[in-house]
């Protein structure tokens, strides 16, 4: 069930809490909402699941795009674990998801018990960063959620060449809304503003994903990823000794969660955390 809170800038952010055990804060990626989780909604018989939506995103209330940011996504996630006085949570984080464990793991590191990263590292890929840049905020030209599904499968072949139509429908369904005149996106075009606005170097992320020392950390990779790449991979493991991760055969950016590589390493992942 949707439940809401006020941030301490006055927003209203959406967000759902099931089950019992461990907490497992899920954080999407940067232009979807929390039913990138729907496939580990199974997960609530072993942790406490909180999913969230960003500001902007979802059935969470937009914003001034000047506070679509990583720091105030953060700070925001901290206010809702503070709202449902959960001391301390692993975290889930998909893509942009992410890059906010790593830096409340920088912050607040006394609030996490463990990360799982979904295909994003503290290196993301130049080419990735541009594909972005072409389509968040745009606003859909399909008709509805068939027409959504054979064109995201054609965009997506190279990288996710083994996902039928009956898989894209349903991600369409997560990520476009039905009007009466098509499709339209989940979350504030605006967006895009925040995005393009952000043309300074990338920082060093590596001191982020070092303050992870000492916590279970668990990293997917999609096969195909245009985020994260091999290497960067292999630097992460040798940085974290202990990490466990999994690549996702036939997968891009970023994996399903239902595959059989996924749901493996979530296990594992859960097992470290005593779930």
């Amino acid at each position: 069930m949707t439940r809401y809170f006020k941030t301490s800038d006055g927003l209203s952010l959406a967000f759902d809490d099931q089950g019992q055990g461990p907490a497992l804060l899920c954080l999407s990626g940067l232009t979807r909402n929390r039913e990138d989780f729907d496939t580990i909604h199974g997960l609530s018989r072993r942790v406490r699941l909180i999913r969230m939506d960003y500001r902007g995103r979802g059935d969470s209330d937009h914003g001034d795009w000047q506070s679509y940011t990583v720091a105030r996504e953060a700070e925001d996630a901290i206010e809702l674990l503070d709202y449902l006085e959960v001391p301390q949570t692993a975290i889930f984080g998909t893509s942009r998801g992410g890059l906010i464990a790593m830096r409340l793991a920088h912050t607040h590191l006394d609030r996490l018990t463990g990360v799982l990263l979904n295909d994003i590292g503290p290196v993301i890929d130049s080419a990735g960063l541009e594909a972005i840049k072409g389509y968040v905020g745009i606003t859909p030209s399909y008709a509805d959620y068939d027409e959504a599904a054979t064109g995201l499968q054609k965009t997506y072949l190279d990288d996710f060449p083994e996902v039928g139509l009956a898989q894209w429908v349903v991600f369409a369904r997560r990520i476009f809304r039905q009007t009466r005149d098509g499709l339209e996106l989940r979350y504030d075009p605006a967006l895009r503003e925040a995005v393009l606005a952000t043309t300074a170097p990338a920082p060093d992320m590596w001191p982020l994903f070092d303050a992870l020392k000492g916590l279970p950390v668990a990293v997917l990779r999609g096969e195909n990823s245009s985020l994260l790449s091999a290497e960067t991979l292999a630097e992460m493991a040798h940085r974290h000794p202990g990490l466990m991760s999994a690549t996702v055969r036939g997968r891009g950016h970023v994996p399903f969660l239902d595959e059989t590589e996924s749901v493996a390493l979530i296990d594992a992942f859960l097992v470290e955390l005593g779930a």
